[in-house]
């Protein structure tokens, strides 16, 4: 595991470089992910589906609930806390957000916003199996020009990040740091060459969709390390910000008021 850094907003530039490898990030634009193409709703929910899987098996919901263990700690409720999942996809978050706050006796008012309306379509469906879950709101449209009434107290995202360019990826950033009230989450993938190899071997063994085992390996070529995210938490003007490595290739960025 790397160390936390721990980010206080240096003078840094970000400088462009013209050959892909593992020694900078991919951008969108470069490497293309199926899922980001036109599909049928079937074929989509199938897929989702899957990647709920594969969040389980890699654990990737404890870094997020860690991270609102931390908000809550000292925090005196006066109502529900209220929280946003930018990229929202199937709602699989959310609803281990829901979980979380059931065994915890915290109340929530839980919201997911994606671009796709397919994702949105698939997290109702998902989410209308449990009463736990039917209070969470699934919306479809843009962050960018999104205005949330009331704001949220937290802003998240999981998987969400490595799918914007590096320009978006400031604006997201900084989108957060206005809107969110306690702090914002970021939780996405370390680049590694080593990560992308052996993913191609898991939605093999898994039987997942023919996505994961496309996307995965691009998803990690798109990915970041630590010194990505100083950059672009410079050029944002992000006053602190902590980043952190973990296992299962997770790279997180949090930021609590």
């Amino acid at each position: 595991m790397q160390p936390e850094l721990t980010h206080h907003a240096p003078d840094a530039r970000f400088t462009p470089h013209t050959q892909l490898t593992f020694a900078r990030r991919a951008e969108p634009w470069e490497l293309p992910e199926l899922m980001d193409a036109p599909c049928a709703y079937p074929e989509f929910r199938s897929f989702l589906r899957d990647l709920s899987e594969v969040n389980r098996v890699t654990r990737s919901y404890r870094l997020t609930l860690a991270f609102l263990d931390r908000i809550v700690a000292d925090r005196i409720a006066s109502r529900p806390l209220r929280i946003l999942d930018v990229g929202s996809g199937g709602g699989d978050t959310l609803r281990a957000i829901a979980r979380w706050a059931a065994d915890r006796n915290i109340p929530v008012e839980l919201t997911g916003i994606d671009l796709n309306p397919h994702s949105t379509r698939a997290a109702q469906e998902f989410s209308s199996k449990d009463p736990l879950f039917a209070n969470i709101n699934f919306i479809t449209a843009d962050i960018f020009t999104y205005a949330p009434n009331p704001e949220p107290d937290v802003v998240l995202s999981a998987l969400f990040t490595h799918h914007l360019n590096t320009p978006e990826i400031v604006r997201f950033l900084v989108w957060s740091e206005w809107h969110a009230r306690l702090g914002w989450f970021i939780n996405d993938l370390h680049r590694s060459r080593r990560a992308a190899f052996w993913f191609r071997f898991l939605p093999i063994l898994f039987g997942w969709h023919e996505f994961i085992q496309y996307d995965g390996p691009v998803s990690l070529r798109r990915a970041f390390v630590p010194e990505d995210w100083l950059h672009m938490l410079g050029r944002a003007h992000i006053g602190e910000a902590t980043i952190k490595s973990h296992p299962m290739n997770r790279l997180t960025v949090a930021r609590i008021r």
